[in-house]
């Protein structure tokens, strides 16, 4: 009868639920945690897309890349990267930037898109001079 001195329940039992639900807590915010950053990848992976696609598109109306590098600076995630690899024919964009702010290490996002030159437009530095309208 000494064992069970609160009514039954012996006394070295007593807190494991709270321990339990303490671990059950901390599992499903470390579940969140990883949902959220997964969540945060794919929206930086989309800006990333629409950057590439903005970019590539000025870039082929024979726009300075200084402008496209303005465009994807304003629409893609913070310590964005971009590269322009030009042909005849076409002007391809890529721009990468670390995943989640840097939240996931290692991750990468990145996203490309190319579009066809328009016919008429120079190549950046073609000797013409951009002028402001008087």
């Amino acid at each position: 009868m000494h064992d069970r001195p609160h009514g039954g329940v012996r006394y070295r039992d007593r807190g494991a639920v709270t321990v339990e639900a303490a671990i059950a807590v901390c599992a499903l915010v470390a579940v969140f945690g990883l949902v959220l950053a997964g969540v945060a990848t794919v929206v930086d992976h989309l800006r990333c897309m629409d950057a590439a696609a903005q970019a590539a598109r000025v870039l082929a109306r024979g726009t300075p890349e200084a402008v496209a590098r303005q465009v994807v600076e304003a629409t893609a995630p913070d310590g964005v990267a971009m590269t322009v690899d030009r042909t005849a024919e076409y002007v391809i964009v890529r721009v990468r930037a670390s995943a989640a702010g840097g939240l996931v290490p290692g991750l990468v996002v990145q996203g490309e898109a190319q579009a066809m030159i328009e016919p008429g437009a120079q190549e950046p530095g073609a000797g013409e001079a951009v002028h402001a309208p008087p």
